[in-house]
């Protein structure tokens, strides 16, 4: 039977996914290891399967913050960058900020939000937007500065202002740079909304699992974390696929050739 290459990744991908947890599960009982320390991923399945009515308003919760501070910081991210990228001046002022502000522990501003907003959805949405932040600026000030100056004065002699080169040349330029950043911030943003809840909130996935931690419910704790997989992985897979949507003139041949 003949299979196409990518259907060949598909398939390699889930059989390579599914050993994992198959050898997860024999290393487990064949060692005797406590579902304390490690519970097998059979266990893990039962505490979804049986406590998913419990667990979905949270997921639902930390999708929802996640996902509102994941569009605001792409946004914000998206402006500065332009700015940043668009002027040496801007650049200069800017760019030492964003790099102290991004060195701090965000768990050291949660508090902060939670003494201006209080407790709540609030500081979960603004932590996940203020990590996601970073990448998406430096991608897109880096996508706007790599535009060949040759170029520019080529528009420049056919009468070309600089917002339009910055829309017409500049910006298209950029969305590979951008998908790119995109990919980073949607993780970071899942790790943005779990550290609020679990300091700040008493809704979501980060809430559960502490309590849960808590409790030494270390089979409740995995199934917080399988959920927060799945919900990264399928952020990931709707930027992946608008990537290709949107970007596919910057994808290399093999790549291409791979779909």
């Amino acid at each position: 039977m003949n299979l196409s290459p990518r259907t060949r990744q598909r398939l390699l991908s889930a059989g390579a996914l599914i050993g994992f947890f198959v050898l997860w599960e024999l290393v487990c009982l064949a060692f005797g290891v406590s579902d304390l320390i490690l519970p097998r991923p059979s266990q893990i399945a039962s505490v979804l399967i049986e406590k998913m009515s419990l667990l979905w308003p949270h997921a639902v919760q930390t999708l929802y913050t996640t996902f509102a501070g994941f569009v605001l910081g792409v946004l914000a991210g998206i402006v500065i960058g332009v700015v940043i990228g668009s002027s040496k001046l801007a650049y200069d002022v800017t760019y030492p900020l964003l790099v102290g502000f991004s060195s701090i522990p965000k768990v050291a501003v949660v508090p902060l939000f939670v003494v201006w907003f209080g407790a709540g959805t609030v500081p979960a949405i603004l932590t996940s937007m203020v990590i996601s932040i970073f990448p998406v600026v430096v991608n897109v000030a880096t996508g706007l500065a790599s535009t060949e100056p040759e170029l520019e004065d080529v528009l420049r002699v056919l009468g070309a202002r600089k917002r339009d080169i910055l829309w017409n040349v500049g910006l298209p330029r950029t969305l590979p740079y951008l998908f790119a950043s995109l990919k980073i911030a949607i993780t970071l943003s899942f790790v943005g909304t779990v550290l609020a809840e679990t300091v700040a909130s008493n809704k979501g996935i980060g809430t559960v699992m502490m309590i849960a931690s808590g409790n030494f419910d270390v089979p409740m704790v995995f199934a917080g974390l399988f959920l927060l997989a799945a919900m990264g992985v399928a952020l990931y897979a709707v930027s992946s696929l608008v990537e290709q949507r949107m970007t596919g003139w910057a994808q290399r041949k093999t790549d291409m050739a791979m779909a």
